[in-house]
């Protein structure tokens, strides 16, 4: 009586059976290593509805962060400026550019509310996960550290991953990102991790490790 399968087909379960363990680490390793934020997340640069160049306004014209994200210091959220904050220069500067006809629009005659900019936020956090601007601003994290250079880009990016493993690395050696208080915005101020232990133990800064201190 002739076979129904080739006798090949018998070593069929033990090469199932090797095969299968090289398959799924090759697909927890695929999903642990391009999954994260670090591929998915990085490099972000959405389109915004009015064109706006950190290269032309921090660094070239040397604004301050804080002129446009002026509730970084006091609150949760840095904040993203209206129509008013940017009319505040616009009113004299570039008032008939093609590129600002939006804001403008915006801003209308400046009397009444007017209708916020829809700024694409760049970086996105879970909203299980807990940030608070303030903390951080009040202990001396630059907004470099997390940001990147953002003087440098005409388009904002996403630079780092923010991701929980990120995030710890800093609470667990804060120094490496530490600075003096007055050069919290200074893109080109590099801080010193010996002066950052200085800076830790002089604000007696413990940053928590624990699930509830981002998970609230």
């Amino acid at each position: 009586m002739t076979a129904l399968f080739p006798k090949w087909t018998n070593k069929l379960p033990a090469m199932v059976a090797l095969a299968l363990p090289v398959v799924a680490v090759s697909v927890v390793f695929t999903v642990w290593f391009w999954f994260s934020p670090k591929h998915t997340d990085v490099g972000y640069a959405p389109v915004q509805p009015i064109l706006y160049s950190h290269l032309k306004h921090a660094s070239q014209l040397g604004m301050d962060c804080r002129y446009c994200h002026r509730e970084v210091e006091h609150g949760a959220h840095a904040t993203v400026p209206d129509a008013d904050t940017c009319m505040g220069c616009h009113k004299q500067v570039k008032t008939d550019s093609v590129l600002l006809t939006e804001l403008r629009e915006k801003y209308g005659d400046g009397k009444g509310d007017n209708p916020a900019i829809e700024w694409v936020k760049v970086h996105m956090l879970p909203d299980y996960a807990y940030f608070n601007h303030a903390v951080h601003v009040g202990a001396g994290v630059g907004c470099a550290s997390c940001h990147g250079r953002i003087d440098q880009m005409e388009v904002v990016r996403q630079v780092e991953p923010l991701s929980m493993g990120w995030c710890l690395e800093c609470h667990r050696e804060p120094e490496k990102h530490l600075r003096p208080l007055d050069k919290i915005t200074d893109m080109n101020f590099t801080p010193d991790p010996v002066q950052g232990l200085q800076f830790k133990k002089d604000r007696n800064l413990h940053p928590p490790t624990h699930c509830s201190a981002c998970h609230r």
